[in-house]
């Protein structure tokens, strides 16, 4: 993962408490669904001036078993643009009695560089009050300082599971007259405004939230607990003034930032023009030219200063051959514009399972930058930091979300490729040949294309080949089997592909009992999951991904068996999918086809039921067997 700007978010979002000590016998009921209580919790955000503002946490947690220890932690990040003014900690028996007092000494304060930086002025003060017995109550008091404002808290005081929060306050105070934007989410009160002589004050509470589960296949928990994001109007960073009351406001503020640092030296553009010279296609001066960035450089995370959102120069990245996403990114921008091709660098909100963008509330964000490339009637997306991407392809990481360009006229909404059940496919093609004790030689050819492929990419490109045995010992779901022989091949392309060869030996494939052999034709992708029924499901259901998969398994029967019973084809639709399979026997050889699409969307609670039926449907179908017979000599 290459991410920006989160070491800012982990800075403003830390939430902490203030309260009492004492673990009140009757609250031990709460043991049975929390492992931490969050007594009372007080933020406090005040905006000192344009580019400055100051922090002040207070909290108080109880610890009530092993799994909620990490609580007893704390930690606070800050860099060249912020600054921790004191970190309090206190640590109380189940009686409330004070047990120890943290020590200044005691607060470790080390380097938060991850393995990937090379450059980086990130650091983290470390507080652990970690006891032994329980339960145990820790409060924790710090004050930072920050001259970074292009962020203003993320508050979620109920942000993770098996968590019950007592009370918790946000508080923002901003100039007398300022401007201050929030976007309220499942908040129980609206906000209450006052004022001070000094500062407007905007006060948000939540009280007894009860701990949370994510309901199978439901939304993360992110977007269904209470939540203020706050944002401002005008702020400043490291000199640099700007406006995120508009995404086009926004997008000129990071113009601003990258302007005159596409800059390639003069012999650079020329043996890049000369190697496109006989290119006919803008397509093909923009592969030419990813093949050359990813052959040349490589990702390096760079956090210093203002260096967390500002890329460094185009001809720095030439040099030395290495950058941030924002580097990378850049210097391929300032190679296709020697080349004449337009492009716009694009931030985005990567990740896997990361949201998308709250798009009606214009603020910071973003995580990374990728390039977006406009061609006639298309548009390709260049993920820079990678050396082994295919050109074009978002993929999971940045597919189907929205980006901001960032262009001279300001920032504007797009969206990313999103892929469909057509471009994820897993298409399998298994011979069989069994013996007369059940035992089989397959041969299995199957391409992964889309999101499907994406596994397989890693563990070509990042695994030797002894790893990618162990690997696919893992991945191939057949009861009792030896891997004799495997190979990987992958074709880049705006929807890569990765063919995949498979020589098992199979250990009872059929199962012989008596005069009968009993066959599971579905050798390979059998569904095994459904979730739980609930009694009362109350949030969404959510399906991420679509995908199809096409299975056919051809059997070649020892001799002198006869069909005794073959389960009817069966073809199952409904609006999560579609499920059908058929089985045919012609003399010794079986022939089983298989095809399964699911859909991507939201669904209502009340489709829980229904999706259930399905899903064990389809666990049904996929268990079915086929009975044959010995024929008597």
């Amino acid at each position: 993962m290459r991410y920006i700007f989160t070491f800012t978010w982990l800075l403003l979002g830390l939430l902490f408490i203030q309260g009492k000590a004492t673990l009140a016998s009757g609250e031990n009921s709460f043991a049975k669904d929390a492992n931490v209580v969050i007594r009372s919790e007080e933020t406090t955000f005040t905006v000192d001036a344009i580019n400055s503002g100051t922090t002040l946490f207070k909290t108080t947690i109880t610890i009530l078993n092993d799994n909620g220890k990490h609580k007893a932690k704390l930690y606070v990040p800050y860099d060249k643009l912020s600054k921790v003014g004191y970190i309090k900690g206190v640590l109380y028996d189940a009686n409330g009695k004070k047990i120890k007092q943290l020590k200044n000494s005691e607060i470790s304060d080390v380097s938060a560089v991850s393995s990937i930086s090379l450059i980086d002025d990130n650091r983290v003060k470390i507080a652990n009050l970690t006891h032994t017995i329980y339960p145990y109550t820790v409060e924790f008091e710090y004050k930072v300082t920050s001259k970074n404002m292009m962020f203003y808290p993320l508050w979620r005081p109920l942000d993770e599971e098996d968590m019950m929060v007592e009370h918790a306050l946000l508080r923002i105070e901003v100039p007398k007259g300022g401007k201050l934007r929030y976007r309220e989410t499942n908040m129980p009160e609206k906000v209450k405004m006052s004022s001070t002589d000094q500062h407007d004050v905007y006060e948000w509470q939540v009280k007894n939230l009860s701990p949370m589960r994510q309901e199978p296949y439901g939304p993360a928990l992110r977007e269904v607990v209470p939540q203020v994001r706050t944002a401002p109007a005008d702020f400043e960073v490291d000199g640099y003034q700007g406006n995120m009351e508009s995404w086009k406001n926004y997008g000129l503020f990071i113009e601003q930032l990258n302007k005159g640092r596409d800059v390639l030296p003069a012999e650079t553009q020329q043996r890049l023009q000369a190697s496109v010279a006989g290119l006919k296609t803008p397509e093909e001066k923009i592969k030419k030219i990813y093949d050359y960035l990813q052959g040349k450089t490589r990702y390096v995370s760079i956090q210093l200063g203002i260096g967390g959102w500002q890329p460094f120069e185009a001809s720095f990245v030439d040099s030395k051959g290495y950058g941030d996403c924002k580097a990378l990114t850049n210097y391929t921008q300032a190679m296709l514009k020697a080349v004449g091709i337009n492009s716009y660098q694009a931030l985005i909100r990567a990740g896997d399972d990361e949201s998308d963008l709250l798009v009606d509330f214009p603020s910071s964000q973003f995580n990374h930058v990728v390039l977006c490339v406009p061609v006639e009637n298309d548009t390709i997306w260049l993920e820079c930091t990678s050396q082994d991407a295919s050109a074009g392809y978002a993929g999971s990481f940045t597919g189907g979300r929205h980006a901001l360009l960032i262009t001279p006229e300001g920032g504007k909404l797009v969206t990313t490729p999103d892929y469909s059940a057509r471009d994820n496919v897993q298409r399998r093609t298994t011979k069989v040949k069994l013996d007369e004790a059940g035992n089989g030689i397959a041969q299995v050819s199957t391409l992964y294309t889309g999101l499907q492929q994406e596994s397989r990419d890693y563990v070509l490109h990042n695994l030797k080949p002894e790893e990618q045995r162990k690997w696919l010992y893992q991945q191939v779901k057949v009861p009792s089997f030896e891997i004799t022989d495997f190979s990987f091949q992958q074709q880049k392309q705006l929807v890569p592909e990765v063919s995949e060869k498979l020589e098992l030996s199979l250990n009872k494939c059929a199962t012989i009992t008596g005069k009968r052999l009993f066959l599971s034709p579905n050798l390979m992708n059998k569904w095994t999951y459904a979730p739980e029924q609930l009694a009362n499901r109350t949030t969404d259901i959510v399906r991420t991904m679509a995908f199809m998969d096409v299975d056919t398994v051809v059997f070649d029967l020892p001799a002198g068996y006869s069909l005794e019973h073959k389960p009817k084809d069966q073809e199952l639709k409904s609006e999560f999918g579609e499920y059908k399979f058929s089985i045919k026997v012609e003399g010794q050889q079986v022939t089983y086809i298989r095809i399964l699409q699911m859909k991507k969307g939201v669904f209502k609670p009340e489709a829980y039921t229904p999706y259930l039926e399905f899903l064990n449907n389809i666990i049904k179908g996929d268990k079915q067997q086929i009975v044959f017979v010995k024929n008597v000599q």
